[in-house]
């Protein structure tokens, strides 16, 4: 039984007898107190997507939930329904566009690395490699003598993310992203 303060986003956790996804967490040490630091954390119930904030002492003892990651790949979207097709027995799994929106700026058809995350059967969200490969679709042309250290400019990918990239950087190429950060790494 991990500690509050060992929690980290993207957990599932047991709590008041439901599921819950950890989709943020923001600690806080609050001044004049003798004691630790306090995690207030934004869960979503895994069954009926339903938003709790709740806060927790770093002494606080919460339950890791049974969580299932399969690898998948990216199938196809259908409306607000998202397909993604296991990678090891091609079963399909539909997520609904809401809880992977953020997700959804790092996914292509050639995103390597995802993982669905199940508890039971039931599909609850996608797992990100920590970089991704996507193309620039639009960007203002590269400029001739640019470094790559020199001054940055927006990029917009094939997913719709906006990232700042060096100005040597022209449309077409494929980068690599982190995904924690949201930033430039490298060419691809």
């Amino acid at each position: 039984m991990p500690r509050a303060g060992e929690i980290k986003k993207g957990v599932a956790v047991e709590y008041d007898g439901k599921v819950y996804l950890v989709r943020d967490i923001e600690r806080s040490v609050p001044q004049g107190r003798a004691g630790g630091s306090l995690y207030r954390m934004r869960m979503y119930d895994v069954v009926t997507n339903a938003k709790l904030d709740e806060t927790f002492k770093d002494t606080d003892m919460l339950n890791y939930a049974d969580l299932t990651r399969r690898p998948v790949m990216f199938s196809y979207a259908d409306g607000d329904e998202y397909v993604f097709m296991d990678t090891e027995d091609y079963t399909q799994y539909s997520l609904n566009r809401a809880p992977i929106d953020d997700e959804l700026m790092f996914v292509s058809e050639e995103t390597q690395g995802l993982q669905i995350v199940l508890v039971g059967e039931k599909p609850v969200t996608l797992d990100l490699p920590s970089t991704v490969e996507l193309v620039i679709t639009e960007t203002d042309p590269s400029v001739k003598g640019g470094s790559a250290t020199a001054r940055t400019k927006p990029a917009t990918l094939s997913t719709g993310l906006v990232v700042q990239v060096p100005e040597h950087i022209s449309s077409g190429d494929r980068i690599v992203v982190n995904v924690e950060e949201r930033k430039f790494l490298r060419r691809a």
